[in-house]
């Protein structure tokens, strides 16, 4: 790509990592390399059962947990510096040269919660590589990271039956 653009998936409605997956599909059948980082993200989720079948093209980062948020109790000083760590590792791995995009899946919820600060973020994004497609998912997306966006798409919750006692099932939500 000779030119990159920032997307940004958010709003509190269903199917910002699916979208930003989907995006990163889309682009491995191009032949396109994809670097897909998940914070907060530690349960076993189908997209990564899928994604390694694109091993070759869709490589996928793994930093943070988000049990501290159903106990309700601040982050841990130690899964803060492993979120930051792991952003400044994307950063390095952005800058390689070996991928077309880089999703950060959840990174603005992990600014809501503390884990990163937002200009940390917005370093990240104006540093980034011109032909570097980025695409940033989660709920609460700070103004100051959609003032950046080249394309903001928020998923809108109208419905949904969690509202009804659902739990999350396998293949649908995880």
């Amino acid at each position: 790509m000779d030119k990159g653009y920032l997307q940004i998936y958010t709003g509190n409605g269903k199917g910002k990592t699916t979208a930003a997956l989907g995006q990163a599909v889309r682009a491995a059948g191009s032949g396109l390399k994809i670097l897909f980082v998940q914070f907060m993200k530690n349960f076993p989720y189908g997209e990564l059962l899928i994604a390694e079948k694109y091993k070759d093209q869709i490589f996928i980062d793994r930093y943070g947990a988000d049990d501290f948020v159903f106990r309700k109790e601040p982050p841990s000083d130690k899964l803060i510096d492993e979120v930051k760590n792991g952003l400044q590792k994307s950063f390095e791995k952005m800058n390689s040269g070996e991928y077309d995009i880089v999703v950060l899946d959840e990174v603005n919820v992990s600014i809501y919660f503390g884990l990163l600060e937002e200009t940390e973020a917005l370093d990240f994004i104006r540093k980034r590589p011109d032909n570097v497609e980025l695409i940033l998912t989660g709920r609460y997306c700070p103004e100051s990271l959609i003032k950046e966006a080249d394309l903001v798409t928020e998923m809108k919750e109208i419905k949904h039956y969690y509202q009804n006692g659902i739990m999350a099932r396998k293949g649908i939500e995880s």
